[in-house]
């Protein structure tokens, strides 16, 4: 028999077949193709759901952020993935990031700043336009709330100080912390980001609410304006 013959996955033996791998096993004993293989079923006449699984991450090279980024579009280019399959893919995809940006938001206190880059990343990290948000915390350092001051842009949006503080004064906030992310990857504050800085800090000098730090934000790392000595 040829060596690339094909096996349906019924045909395999029990411990080859995702779910019941799963089942026997645990979700850590599967890859990150054979889970997809799990949401997708199936594959085509010629090939396994779990080969299947594993074309489609060698194209993003088996990188699962870069596979969360693809519309159901450019999924169904693959040859046994219609629209239902896509569908599941980027709602599984979804709900991984969603997750991790619950499970940051327990961590009760903030004692530096890649504790808020673990709180943002997921928020802001991976889109493609830029938003500037506050981060509200109490005199124990602990995130009271988190919102979005404005989307599009800093240089192109206007940052009205007094809703910043009204909602502080409101929340009971004495500490704030400023993010926002920058699409292009850049990690380089530019002079806009400097000046909506020292403004909002500024404001909150007189209100006795202090700006703690300003991070950007990208998909992999972030810049603080604390660490960098820039405040």
């Amino acid at each position: 028999m040829a060596e690339n013959s094909f096996f349906p996955i019924t045909n395999w033996s029990e411990d080859d077949r995702p779910r019941e791998k799963l089942m026997l096993k645990g979700k850590s004993a599967l890859s990150d193709a054979e889970l997809i293989a799990v949401l997708i079923g199936s594959g085509s006449r010629n090939e396994s759901a779990v080969d299947l699984s594993k074309r489609i991450l060698s194209s993003v090279d088996n990188n699962l952020n870069a596979l969360g980024k693809l519309s159901i579009s450019q999924l169904m280019t693959f040859r046994g993935i219609g629209e239902v399959k896509a569908i599941s893919i980027i709602a599984a995809l979804e709900l991984g990031r969603r997750r991790r940006s619950e499970e940051a938001v327990e961590l009760k206190k903030v004692t530096s700043s890649k504790v808020i880059f673990e709180i943002m990343q997921p928020i802001i990290g991976e889109l493609p336009h830029e938003e500037f948000w506050i981060i509200y915390m109490n005199n124990s350092n602990k995130v009271i709330s988190k919102s979005q001051l404005s989307k599009g842009g800093i240089t192109g949006t206007l940052v009205d100080v007094r809703i910043v503080f009204k909602t502080a004064l409101e929340m009971g906030a004495t500490a704030l912390i400023l993010c926002h992310n920058h699409p292009s990857g850049t990690l380089v504050p530019s002079e806009a980001d400097k000046q909506i800085t020292r403004k909002l800090k500024l404001a909150g000098e007189s209100l006795e609410i202090k700006v703690l730090d300003h991070l950007i934000v990208t998909e992999a790392s972030y810049f603080s304006f604390a660490d960098e000595g820039i405040f």
